[in-house]
């Protein structure tokens, strides 16, 4: 199979004008400028990126001009392929909360799940919700569902909690059209459709096993008064029916993963099935008719007014203004390292070390994001590093590389990460119980990710 991306194609590599040690001390120090500007100035991710980039182009001898253009190049190569994707995703999620399809959602699982079953049937609302949403907006919609659950039920806040908390962070890790691993697959020119594929099937084991397991021990360590704060929700009279969410909520997975199993499956690329799957496969194209559908069935379907539509579409792009910039000077990070010659360096590394690829990947997102606290930096930082390695692997390789990147990039949520504290305050956990429910649950789904990533590996 012919690997596809949704990437344009890089300048060509400028040739190294340092030597191989101080093309290395110029990634170090870069990164821990990064780093450093992250977490102790508390400077936006995106200026700390793009100053990094600057200091890794300094010191590698490289004009300052050169240095720009090519943090300018990644830059504009990134917005144009990953910043539409994860504009037309903010609008799918936002019509989903606002037409009252995630409403419909969790209302239906919960309505029809024994008490026993509630961990499981909240780390599946975790999931589902989270696969065309952002973690925040996630988290956010969710905490009314899991404190009225909690309540009513009589279980623990933590064992209801816990589980859709896994299931939203495993989405966000490890399946596109989250920011994470877009980025990593435009970076790695990976496969989108095959990454998805193999997304889900690395998501769903460690969803199980960091969420209604691990939440089982996290209870006993951790049990807390389930707050009323919630007990009033107001919801929309008219709802989109659950069959018919759901299915808008699959079309964009169900276009892309169709495109990966027709370039495996049909030989002839020529064939007008081949065609159309291609076309409506792209995640572009396929995000695209999944937001215009939305608007039907769940913007109408909710009784929503044109106007009311377009309002909701309007409201989506703003909050996700920021994220654009980290991912957009992710790019440029990137790009920089690249044309430095830095890659090339980082390549001769890992072919030489004999260290596993994807062991080694999860490693650097793993360092990353405990020390920026950002699992997008994470991910966007240690794909960039990563990327010239991924030109020697095979299809397959390459979308469980950026797995193990997405796995890395979800170990141990801590102070420094604005997640832990989101979950902190509205759990009313003090910061020791966050550590010992939310930051180790995020560990367990790391590793776990990681163990599934390594034996796909061994199937491939």
């Amino acid at each position: 199979m012919i690997a596809t991306s949704i990437m344009f194609a890089d300048p060509p590599v400028v040739q190294p004008t340092a030597g191989t040690g101080q093309l290395v001390t110029a990634a170090l120090v870069g990164i821990a400028v990064i780093i450093a500007l992250i977490t102790f100035v508390k400077l936006h991710p995106f200026l700390s990126l793009s100053i990094g980039s600057l200091v890794v182009g300094a010191i590698a001898n490289r004009q300052l001009a050169d240095v720009v253009l090519s943090f300018s190049n990644g830059v504009g190569a990134t917005v144009a392929s990953v910043g539409t994707l994860i504009a037309l995703g903010a609008m799918f999620g936002k019509l989903l909360a606002d037409s009252g399809g995630a409403d419909e959602i969790v209302d239906t699982i919960v309505g029809k799940s024994s008490e026993r079953a509630l961990p499981w049937a909240m780390a599946g609302i975790g999931a589902l919700i989270g696969l065309p949403m952002f973690f925040e907006i996630g988290v956010v919609l969710l905490m009314p569902v899991i404190f009225l659950v909690a309540k009513r039920s009589g279980l623990s806040l933590i064992s209801i909690g816990i589980p859709a908390l896994a299931g939203l962070s495993a989405m966000h890790g490890f399946v596109p059209p989250h920011p994470g691993p877009l980025v990593a697959v435009d970076a790695l020119n990976a496969d989108l459709g095959l990454t998805l594929g193999m997304g889900i099937l690395v998501a769903i084991p460690t969803i199980i096993v960091s969420g209604p397991l691990f939440a089982r021990v996290a209870s006993r360590w951790v049990d807390v008064t389930t707050p009323g704060l919630f007990d009033t929700v107001e919801k929309r009279e008219q709802r989109p029916t659950f069959g018919i969410t759901v299915a808008t909520v699959l079309l964009p997975v169900v276009l892309m993963m169709a495109k990966a199993l027709a370039d495996v499956v049909i030989d002839d690329d020529g064939s007008t099935i081949q065609q159309v799957l291609d076309f409506i496969g792209t995640p572009f194209i396929a995000l695209l008719l999944a937001v215009l559908v939305a608007m039907f069935t769940l913007g109408r379907g909710a009784g929503m007014t044109r106007a009311e539509i377009t309002t909701t579409v309007e409201k989506s792009l703003p909050p996700i203004a920021g994220i654009l910039l980290i991912v957009a000077a992710g790019g440029g990070f990137k790009q920089t390292l690249v044309d430095t010659g830095i890659a090339q360096v980082i390549t001769d590394f890992v072919q030489n070390s004999g260290v596993s690829v994807l062991l080694l990947a999860w490693v650097v997102a793993v360092l990353i994001r405990l020390a920026t606290g950002s699992a997008t930096v994470a991910t966007i930082t240690a794909a960039g590093i990563m990327a010239p390695v991924a030109g020697n692997l095979a299809t397959g390789e390459v979308s469980l590389l950026v797995l193990a990147i997405g796995a890395g990039s979800l170990f141990f949520s801590h102070v420094n990460d604005a997640g832990f504290w989101l979950v902190k305050e509205y759990f009313g956990l003090s910061v020791g119980q966050t550590l010992k429910s939310w930051s180790l649950m995020e560990t367990v789904l790391s590793i776990s990710g990681l163990l599934m990533v390594l034996l796909l590996n061994l199937a491939i």
